[in-house]
């Protein structure tokens, strides 16, 4: 992968496609790809030629599997021996005024669920499985977020359990939009956002404004930041982000 970009961007007359691209980590963020999703997101905002955004990962595997461990935990370094923001990218998802389709093509976990979540429609493929594991690292994730999609009741059991669960079960209960075969699923994802594209833009983006003032509560938001910001740190958090990161990286 050296030398590759980590994220792959490409315009499809009014459709920009952007394609997370780590497959050695599952697509993983760490600080370059997060970086790179929130910067594609501010230049589409400033093209008037972007009416939809798709999301997706490279290949068949994987959408995104949350934040990249061995960067969080120390064990890699980025270039200036920062830790990584891997959650950056989700403020700019909420906040773009420009519809975005997440295309959920594998493991969705962690933040790469929240990513997810933050999108305004969500498809996958029939081999896509999810995870919101923060309950097990000793944070919140998502709280705020997905009882829009599936209810509170629902959302508490999965935040709490921790518990993976399919693609057939997230369409069950309302997060996702439609589930299709592998193969179909990009292909399902453009056409819709061909028919968004096709509508008029500032109807479409007034009408996700007023959606999305109605189902999300920005002191919700406000305070699941506030809870990570007390939680983080904790003796607890770090022993069991700690035995998370051994897990995942055998150090």
């Amino acid at each position: 992968m050296s030398g590759e970009a980590v994220l792959l961007e490409q315009k499809e007359e009014h459709v920009l496609v952007l394609t997370m691209n780590r497959p050695e980590r599952h697509h993983a963020l760490n600080r370059e790809l997060s970086g790179s999703l929130s910067d594609a997101i501010v230049r589409a905002e400033a093209d008037e030629e972007v009416r939809v955004i798709v999301i997706t990962g490279a290949g068949l595997k994987a959408f995104c599997a949350g934040a990249d461990m061995l960067e969080v935990s120390g064990v890699e370094k980025t270039s200036g021996g920062d830790r990584i923001n891997a959650f950056d990218p989700i403020g700019k998802l909420s906040d773009t005024p420009i519809p975005v389709i997440a295309a959920i093509n594998g493991y969705c976990y962690g933040g790469g669920a929240r990513l997810a979540v933050a999108c305004d429609i969500l498809l996958a493929s029939d081999n896509a499985t999810f995870r919101l594991p923060g309950a097990e690292y000793g944070l919140v994730v998502a709280a705020a977020s997905l009882p829009r999609l599936v209810g509170s009741s629902k959302a508490k059991e999965l935040i709490f359990s921790a518990r993976k669960f399919t693609a057939d079960e997230a369409e069950r209960w309302g997060m996702l939009s439609a589930v299709y075969p592998q193969p179909e699923l990009m292909d399902k994802a453009m056409e819709l956002a061909h028919e968004i594209a096709a509508n008029s833009v500032a109807a479409v983006r007034a009408s996700k404004q007023v959606i999305d003032a109605a189902t999300l509560s920005e002191a919700a938001t406000r305070l699941e930041a506030e809870a990570n910001k007390d939680l983080r740190g904790s003796p607890e958090q770090r022993d069991r982000f700690r035995e998370a990161t051994r897990k995942v990286t055998g150090r």
